[in-house]
């Protein structure tokens, strides 16, 4: 990870975006009000949701009329016929 950069409060307000993009990219930006920190932008950790196979399993089995072809009238409503 980079340094950190410490930026006052009415820089950070007008350089916004700029900052924004530093801390997407992994920088830590510190905002500091009267020359004290006063708070961190940061990235955000990616969420990872580990698979749970079968978990939509209580909604109840899928009917075979699901893989039967779609009526015309309606197929055609989903290709803009």
């Amino acid at each position: 990870m980079t340094a950190q950069l410490i930026v006052n409060v009415h820089e950070a307000k007008t350089h916004f975006s700029k900052f924004l993009e530093k801390a997407h990219t992994g920088q830590e930006i510190i905002l500091a009000k009267a020359g004290k920190p006063y708070a961190r932008l940061m990235p955000l950790a990616p969420v990872t949701r580990k698979r749970q196979p079968g978990r939509l399993a209580a909604l109840g089995p899928v009917e075979d009329a699901f893989f039967e072809p779609l009526p015309e009238a309606e197929l055609a409503g989903w290709e803009s016929r």
